[in-house]
């Protein structure tokens, strides 16, 4: 009886900081191999419900960036950062890597894993920008780096670099009960 009662407790609290609780995200449409890791792809219509929280306690962060983006890279320490300070308080930080596809297995998951990102990682592969770009933000241009900040009552859009302080801003601009 105890060894049941120990996995379930182990269970509860683990299912409790998962960011994603509550919310059923979408099956990746391929998952490239490659050193012992899997990088998910999407294209835009599975990726979209990414772009919506349904948890009221959840603070989803979306940067989109790619290897060949030096502010891309400049910034990358901002958001990992993050991910280690706030993983146990219901935030999500999704790195959504634009790189090509025909460069993930030479260039994106060794970078990944020489950086030992810990953010979860997925490859937006639609070649389609001027259809989904606009339904991410009207005010994109395109250009990256890029950041949503959402909850489920707010979505904010960001076509700018951050450094860890104006990011920390943001996230606890809508969320101020971290400290709870």
């Amino acid at each position: 009886m105890r060894p049941y009662l120990f996995f379930m407790a182990a269970f509860l609290a683990l299912g409790c900081t998962d960011a994603t609780k509550g919310q059923e995200l979408p099956k990746p449409v391929k998952v490239y191999q490659e050193q012992g890791y899997k990088l998910p792809v999407y294209d835009y219509e599975h990726f979209k419900p990414f772009l919506k929280v349904t948890d009221t306690d959840v603070v989803r962060v979306i940067n989109f960036w790619a290897t060949w983006c030096k502010p891309c890279l400049a910034e990358l320490p901002a958001f990992e950062t993050l991910q280690a300070n706030y993983k146990d308080k219901q935030v999500e930080v999704i790195l959504v890597s634009l790189d090509f596809p025909d460069q993930v297995k030479e260039r994106l998951i060794p970078f990944i894993l020489k950086k030992q990102l810990k953010s979860k990682v997925l490859l937006l592969d639609d070649p389609h920008g001027d259809v989904w770009i606009p339904q991410v933000s009207e005010e994109w241009s395109g250009a990256i780096p890029a950041t949503i900040i959402l909850t489920s009552e707010e979505y904010r859009f960001y076509e700018r670099s951050f450094e860890y302080p104006a990011l920390e801003h943001e996230l606890l601009s809508l969320k101020s009960n971290f400290n709870d």
